[in-house]
């Protein structure tokens, strides 16, 4: 038995209610549960019972044997000393709180399919626990989780982004660009990209937002492309030998260091995915008029974002991949797929974020009807669930799946997940063959 289970029970009332009774065999009628708690104290705060029609309202506190609340230590924690109800499944002794006043205890009864049915979903080896029951959930109560779970995944972004924000001392450009800099790295990439954002900062790119080649020596320089020896066949290139001369006077000019240039990547990538074209790229947005930050909080659709973030590497770059080694000419443009990425996980999450943090409900709003817009991703994760039967229409329940597969699924918190509480507490096997295309 699993004392989360019991949780289960407690708040969704799937309990005998006749099995609650006191010392002197008088029923306990639960008015309200209580709130669930997960940080230290109580299990459920402020629940309301009636026993021989006195009502009475405090704590819950709940344990598999109510020996356990003192191997826990609660019997010596002030904490709990307004609990008014010890729910266990088995009542072995009788337990006092700090102030040596015993607790009411009681055992609760349920049906044992239910736990049947919790442990075959927690133990079930495939990635989705519920796939052969899932599509006979129903479709509002799918659409509704998926919605939540959209705005959990968001929030949680929302955490990381702030810490960013804090430590850029409050500067919305600044948190942009490092967030921006970090998706450009396609995950391989991902961590000498945040070490350059960081070792480059935004205010000195903007002071040269008017010439790119300068920029390019920065992002370069500062990445450490172009330390002596990395790439050997580029000493006679006039291209690189020039953001070496760039580099040099900025370097200076603003005291940089640059970070390791080994820490790039390059194998098991696409080249045109090489991170020498990608800071190409980011050089070409960073060097946007009117400023990038202020640009993507004014679009108003998905369009329009594309065209400001579907840029294209440098000249030199459509028949180079690296430096000092020619290739078969074509064009480096931030392809369909990867600007979709970068509008999913970067840039609409900011502008959710900079409403959020503004109260403007309707930027929230927009940055949730942009994701709508978007065509759905394509990764195993989503594969599974199309699988299972959930097909998704847009980005908008690409990003909540994989929210309810990394946070739910992958951790198993079947009791957590509506759909793995709505499975556990139906009476049979929900199955049938429509499947559930969810539109936003």
């Amino acid at each position: 038995m699993k004392e989360e289970f019991l949780h289960y029970l407690w708040k969704y009332s799937l309990y005998e209610p006749s099995s609650l009774i006191d010392e002197d065999g008088n029923p306990i009628t639960v008015i309200s549960p209580g709130e669930y708690n997960r940080d230290s104290g109580p299990d459920f705060f402020n629940a309301r019972i009636v026993i021989a029609g006195t009502e009475w309202a405090g704590n819950v506190e709940i344990h598999i044997r109510s020996s356990h609340f003192n191997v826990h230590g609660h019997d010596n924690d002030h904490a709990f000393d307004n609990v008014i109800l010890h729910v266990v499944a088995e009542k072995d002794i009788k337990v006092f709180n700090a102030n040596n006043e015993e607790l009411l205890t009681t055992e609760i009864r349920f049906n044992p399919e239910l736990y049947r049915k919790y442990i075959n979903l927690v133990n079930n080896p495939c990635a989705i626990a519920c796939r052969d029951e899932i599509e006979g959930t129903d479709i509002f109560l799918l659409r509704s989780w998926l919605n939540s779970l959209l705005i959990e995944r968001l929030q949680m972004k929302s955490e990381a982004v702030m810490k960013i924000w804090t430590a850029t001392g409050n500067d919305w450009d600044e948190t942009f660009y490092r967030v921006l800099s970090r998706y450009f790295g396609f995950r391989v990439n991902t961590e000498p990209f945040e070490m350059l954002a960081t070792a480059l900062p935004f205010r000195i790119i903007r002071k040269h937002a008017d010439n790119r080649l300068q920029i390019e020596a920065l992002l370069f320089g500062s990445a450490g492309m172009l330390e002596e020896g990395l790439f050997k066949n580029a000493l006679s290139d006039k291209y690189y030998t020039g953001l070496i001369r760039e580099y040099k006077v900025l370097s200076a000019k603003y005291s940089l260091r640059p970070i390791h240039g080994w820490l790039w990547k390059f194998c098991r990538l696409r080249p045109v995915n090489f991170p020498t074209v990608r800071l190409s790229q980011l050089a070409a947005l960073l060097s946007t008029a009117g400023g990038l930050f202020s640009r993507t909080l004014v679009a108003y659709n998905v369009s329009q974002l594309k065209d400001l973030f579907g840029v294209a590497a440098s000249s030199y770059w459509e028949n180079h991949y690296i430096f000092g080694k020619e290739s078969k000419r074509s064009g480096k443009h931030t392809g369909h797929q990867a600007t979709d990425i970068l509008l999913i996980n970067a840039v609409i999450p900011m502008i959710f974020i900079y409403g959020r943090m503004h109260d403007d409900r309707k930027l929230c709003d927009r940055a949730l009807n942009l994701l709508a817009e978007i065509d759905p991703e394509k990764n195993s994760v989503i594969r599974d669930w199309t699988l299972a039967g959930v097909v998704p229409e847009s980005a908008f329940y690409t990003q909540a799946l994989i929210q309810l597969t990394d946070e739910y699924c992958r951790k198993r918190r079947c009791l957590d997940c509506r759909i793995g509480s709505s499975v556990i507490s139906s009476g049979k096997l929900l199955k049938n063959n429509d499947q559930l295309t969810l539109e936003p």
